[in-house]
């Protein structure tokens, strides 16, 4: 019998009552809708980059999203329609040789693209909303196929309406990117503008970018490799939490901060002319996002952690990925989460919130 520990990217989990490959479109409607015909749990995998599931398994059905394809837009219209089983990182590299800019910076994600706008994927001053046209969802209330654009989707931080509950799968997702000859979009994150040797804002050749992020990803083993132990994870293991300024004003000084917030423009007003306070945000404060990595580095937890007796541990390359030194379970996973999350919250007063999928795996 499978096991999810054969499909998911962290090696861990129990055995599938029922697992079905839809390789097409087609495959995939019609699975799903028997699937939902049935009395029986079901569940969605695409990946399992992005996936824990408990040692006991899942005894009900599930339907792998096994549908490729990538096609470009023929009107001259920058637009590529991607099928939900394509894998994430072929898209990338598609667009970089398409010469297509706006989704470069999150090149080496894992999993497939499907999961790109459940997750709202995004990395290094990119995210999928900031490219995404729409995505065509079999939805489970009317067992129809429809499109649904960015806000139905209502996209956030890591997060969507998928994510919170809206129950149905995604068959496909159309993206509208730049063509920029060439280059990338202006690069907006400080360490991969040092890692290409630019400034803030700097636009460079597409494949140097890719090449960059690439370098930059596998250096803290967030490029899936089973040769590299540090990247048999699911990747970052915690979001970064979005605080109050208020509640971030009392952290230590050195504790980074990330305004939610885009700075208000400079204005050159005339002499004498009357000086106008810019109004902030309804609730009357600005939400300001943390460094999840130095919550948990200076709450005393390094890289290498490990649990006595556990086959768990800190990535020894970046502290926000839980890697599987071999031989761990779901449970000793969830054991070392739990550790991290009470280190920060004692340390700091602020709760992780786990970033993958967790199937009977309570946190």
């Amino acid at each position: 019998m499978t096991s999810f520990s054969d499909l998911t990217t962290l090696r861990v989990g129990g055995p599938i009552g029922n697992l079905v490959d839809a390789t097409t479109r087609d495959e995939l409607v019609a699975t799903t809708l028997a699937f939902w015909g049935e009395p029986t749990d079901w569940l969605v995998l695409g990946g399992g980059s992005n996936l824990v599931v408990a040692d006991a398994g899942f005894g009900g059905n599930v339907v792998r999203v096994a549908n490729r394809g990538i096609d470009r837009a023929t009107d001259g219209v920058p637009r590529i329609r991607i099928e939900a089983g394509e894998t994430w990182d072929a898209v990338v590299a598609f667009a970089v040789t398409e010469g297509l800019a706006g989704i470069e910076a999150l090149s080496g994600i894992p999993g497939t693209s499907g999961a790109g706008p459940i997750q709202n994927i995004g990395a290094y001053g990119q995210q999928l909303s900031d490219t995404l046209v729409g995505i065509d969802l079999l939805d489970f209330d009317s067992g129809e196929v429809v499109t649904l654009a960015p806000d139905e989707l209502g996209l956030g931080y890591r997060t969507s309406a998928l994510k919170r509950g809206r129950l149905g799968v995604v068959l496909s997702l159309e993206l509208e990117l730049h063509d920029g000859g060439g280059l990338s979009d202006p690069v907006a994150y400080a360490q991969l503008a040092s890692a290409l040797g630019v400034e803030l804002g700097a636009r460079v050749p597409l494949a140097d970018a890719r090449n960059a992020v690439l370098a930059l990803r596998a250096s803290k083993g967030m490029v899936w490799d089973p040769a590299d132990p540090d990247s048999i994870s699911a990747g970052s293991f915690f979001t970064n939490p979005i605080v109050s300024e208020g509640f971030a004003r009392a952290l230590p000084a050195d504790a980074p901060r990330y305004p939610t917030e885009p700075e208000a423009a400079p204005q050159v007003l005339p002499l004498g002319a009357e000086i106008t306070v810019p109004e902030g945000p309804a609730s009357g404060e600005y939400l300001v996002k943390l460094s999840a990595a130095w919550l948990i580095e200076h709450s005393g937890i390094q890289r290498g952690f490990a649990l006595p007796g556990s086959g768990a541990a800190i990535s020894a390359k970046h502290t926000l990925a839980i890697v599987n030194r071999g031989g761990a379970t779901a449970a000793d996973v969830a054991q070392l989460a739990g550790y991290v999350q009470t280190r920060v919250l004692s340390e700091f007063g602020v709760r992780l919130q786990p970033e993958p999928v967790l199937i009977g795996v309570d946190l």
